[in-house]
Formats: C-alpha cells, structure tokens, sequence
C-alpha cells in the first residue's frame, strides 16, 4: 500500500494525530517570539549627546541650569538638540561659527524603552547600519538553517534534527539576553536565525508526514495562527517588560518545555521506512489506529510504499518559453513576499505613534488576511485572490507619498494606515504562495521546485533589513516613504506579473513536465 492509502485506512486526522499536531504547533509560538523580538529590542529611541562631565545625564530638561548645560554644550540642528554634535569647548555665547565635534557618550530617552541592545552598544551616529546588520545576520541564518537542517533531517531523521534546533533555539536565546559585544550577539543572532527556520521546517514536516492528504491543505494553514498566536504575545510581553534582557529571557525560557518532545514526538513513519525501519513505523502506525479505532491492514509495507512515482530534474522547468516564465516570476514573488513581510515588520519602529499599538495593528492585519485567505481561496481562484494581495499591498505602501508630501504631524495615521494595508496586502500574498506554487509545480519537480522558492524568499529576507532602514540614511520626510515606496513597487510588479500565471483552482494538479506545459500554455 502507498504510505497515503495507509494513512486513509487507519484514520487521516484522528485523536492521537491531532495531539501530536497540536505538540508541534507549540514552537511556532517561540518562534515568532524570537523572530520579531529586533522590533523592540533593536529600536532606535530618541537620543542626544551626553553633556561633558555631568554625572547621570538625563534625556529630559531637568530644570532652568540643565536647559543652560545643554545650549552651551550641544549645538541644534533643524530645531533640535544635535544628536551626534558637541561643542569643542562650553561658553555661553556660541554662534553658526562655534566649532563643534562628534561626541562618543549619548543619553537615551527611556520613556519607551528602560534599554534595547542599540543603547547598550551605543549603535548610534554613523553606527546605524550594524542594527541592519545585526537583522541581515539573522536573515541569513534562516537561509542556512532551511537549506542545512533539510538536508541533515534526510540522514538523521526528523526529530533528531527537531531536538538540535531546539536545544539551538533555547541556547542563542538566553545567552542573547547576558551578551555584552557586537560580536557575540551577531553570532548568537546567526544560531537563532538557524534555529529558527530549521526548527519550523522540522514540526511542519513531522505535522504534515502525520496527517492524511485530504487534513493537509488545513493543517499547513492552521500553523500560521500558532504563528500570528506568537505575535500577539510578543506584544503583550514586551509592553510589559522595557528592558530588553528581561524581554529576550522571557521569550527564549519557555521553549524548554520543548525538550519534552524527545519523548512525546515520535519520528516520522514516512522517514523510518526510507531507512528501512518498519517495524519502528508499524508502531506508530498501530498506534494511530488505535487511537482511531481502526484495524491496521495486513502487509501494508512495500517495495512501492514510498515510492512517488518518476522524478525529473528542475531543469526542465527550463525547457519551454512558459515554463521559463512561470518559474521566474514564482521565484520572483517569492523574493518580494517575504522581502515586504520582514521589511514591513522591521519599519514598524520607524512609524509615528506609540510602536506597540503599531505592532498590534500590524498583526491584526496579518490576521484578517489569513482568514481572508481562507474563506476566499476556494472561491475567487488563486491566481486573482495573489494578484488583488500583491496590487492592494503594493499601492497601500505606494501612496505614501500622498501624507508624507502634502500631509503634516497630524496626519501620522495616515501613513500608520497605509502600511497596515500593506501588512495585510503581504501577509495574504504570503499565505496564497505556500498552496499557489504547490500547485504550479508538476509532482516530478514539487519538491526541489518549492526549495528553490525557499532561497529565493530567504534571499529577500536577507535584504529586508537595508531596505527597511533606508530612511535612517536619509533622514528627513523619506526616513517613512523610502521604504515603503521600495516595497510598494516591488509589490505591484509583482502583482502585474501574477496575470501572466495560470490559475490551479478546480484543475487537476500537473503531475509530469508535460502537464505543466499544458497547464501554463
């Protein structure tokens, strides 16, 4: 019997596979913590240079005599107190020609944040870029963790490799929360990021090679809210604790429970049988069975169990006009769906308003967008359904230039606004791609077609950062429109380029090149 005809006779989705989905679905949770946690703890708060020789310097005017230390010792620049400026030497009566010089001592408006990692590193004046820096490190890691652990999880199984990127997962948080140098924390952002993605990839597929085909389409989805779960509960622990050792702790200690899995998750019976282990995966076949209330059938395991048919090599993906179009504008939407995801996400704290309102929003409006997703993909078609989450989001981000040209302080919901419709542009984008792609690429080149996606979006994750932080080396209007005027067009070519895909709704999935050349003609 194939492995799947196997799965439908003993039960898809019964009791003891719903718990076991539902113990995996738990680090989707940390993940998240750990994923988004540079928004708080990577902040830029307002700040100013420390006046020379005054002892616990604070950012606020204490008084009539701090006003004076200030005017004699920093020098304003558009209206404000310089940031990275002091005067050579204090007088009180300094001109446009009074020399000035960089200072190395700053004080940090503590009214948001008690700290983040950038007021303790003193990431500051001409420093910026090491945050994005710091962001690009993790990104990259996610792109080694995604291609390493995959292909380690192939020899070692899948739960060995779960329980690594666990014990990773629990080691770069806490020890992200007592280090004190760049370095160190760029390299324990690194294990994260590694961690992070390699650890997703492992409970995803353990969930998936659990369930039965027809439960699949519903539990790639429902992860996702185990997802925006961990969001939420980011926000809610950071408005709480404003030190961002406190909150790194907080959100790294409780993925010790996971430890647990190395008793609770078995591994994969799809794995255990590709290394000729039958007897392991019986065991936990009869174990769903029983837990269904279904008899286990006779013979089950052959020679063909696993087998999935022929396989072809990507590169025949490559082999028509079509088939080179369709690929590269897959991997193209790709590379623009998570570059705006993360880059949205890290510009949060380069908006007007309070950041934890702010992050809510956001997440409120990823959360619409999958139930969005949901309840529209099988009725409006895949390729409309992308197309309108790419268009919207793209001229949400794009009309910023509207606020940021003719608008003034009052107008800062506007653009908060704006971006939340991106936000939820991207994030229903990011949904409709997992179940689009699947269903573009043929059965003999699923798999590898779908991991080069993989690069590709990592790739724009790794570029998210800088382009999030475009508007720091501007400074000015363009600090909010930069990015999201980048992320915007992305969006809407994007956008246009999905007209040129097929649509996969109510069509049968390709199963040789030769269906996909059918299905894109």
């Amino acid at each position: 019997m194939k492995f799947d005809d196997i799965l439908h006779h003993v039960g898809e989705f019964g009791p003891y596979q719903r718990r076991l989905y539902f113990l995996v679905c738990l680090p989707a949770i940390t993940i998240a913590f750990h994923g988004m946690m540079p928004i708080f703890i990577l902040d830029i708060p307002d700040y100013r240079c420390a006046i020379p020789g005054l002892k616990n310097d604070s950012y606020g005017s204490r008084g009539i005599w701090h006003q004076e230390l200030l005017n004699d010792s920093i020098p304003y620049k558009d209206g404000k107190l310089s940031q990275c400026m002091i005067y050579d030497n204090t007088t009180r009566h300094h001109d446009a020609n009074s020399s000035a010089t960089q200072c190395d001592q700053w004080v940090y408006d503590e009214s948001v944040y008690e700290n983040t990692a950038v007021t303790q590193l003193n990431l500051v004046c001409g420093k910026e870029i090491d945050r994005s820096h710091l962001n690009m490190i993790n990104m990259a890691g996610n792109l080694v963790g995604s291609l390493g652990f995959g292909l380690l999880s192939d020899i070692l199984g899948r739960k060995k490799v779960m329980m690594i990127n666990i014990l990773i997962h629990i080691t770069a948080g806490i020890g992200t929360a007592f280090i004190t140098d760049f370095t160190g924390l760029a390299i324990l952002r690194f294990m994260d990021g590694t961690s992070n993605s390699g650890l997703f990839l492992m409970v995803f597929g353990i969930g998936m090679e659990l369930v039965g085909p027809s439960k699949r389409t519903f539990c790639g989805i429902v992860i996702n809210f185990f997802w925006i779960l961990g969001l939420f509960g980011l926000g809610g622990i950071a408005y709480w604790l404003r030190d961002w050792r406190h909150l790194t702790l907080a959100c790294s200690v409780p993925a010790v429970v996971f430890l647990s899995y190395g008793w609770l998750v078995p591994e994969s019976p799809r794995w255990l049988l590709s290394r000729g282990r039958n007897d392991e995966a019986e065991a936990i076949i009869k174990k769903i069975a029983e837990s269904n209330k279904t008899a286990v059938p006779s013979n089950m395991f052959g020679d063909d169990t696993l087998d999935e048919g022929p396989k072809s090599k990507l590169s025949e993906m490559f082999t028509t006009p079509r088939l080179v179009i369709t690929s590269v504008i897959l991997f193209y939407n790709w590379f623009v769906v998570n570059l705006v995801y993360y880059g949205l996400s890290l510009n949060i704290g380069n908006l007007s308003g309070d950041i934890y309102l702010n992050y809510t929003l956001s997440n409120i409006a990823e959360c619409v967008a999958y139930i969005g997703c949901i309840l529209l993909l099988d009725k409006v078609g895949r390729k409309i359904l992308l197309t309108t989450c790419f268009i919207v989001g793209g001229l949400g981000c794009v009309s910023i230039l509207f606020p940021v040209i003719y608008g003034s302080s009052s107008h800062a919901w506007i653009t908060i606004m704006i971006t939340m419709i991106g936000r939820l542009g991207c994030s229903g984008s990011y949904a409709i791609m997992f179940v689009y792609s699947a269903e573009i690429f043929p059965t003999v080149v699923r798999s590898s077609g779908m991991g080069v996606c993989a690069v590709f979006s990592r790739i724009g994750g790794v570029v998210a950062p800088y382009i999030a932080d475009l508007g720091l080396l501007t400074g000015g209007d363009l600090k909010t429109a930069l990015p999201l005027l980048v992320f915007g067009v992305t969006s809407l070519l994007a956008g246009i380029l999905t007209l040129v895909l097929p649509e996969t709704l109510n069509k049968q999935l390709p199963e040789t090149i030769d269906d996909a050349k059918i299905l894109t003609k």
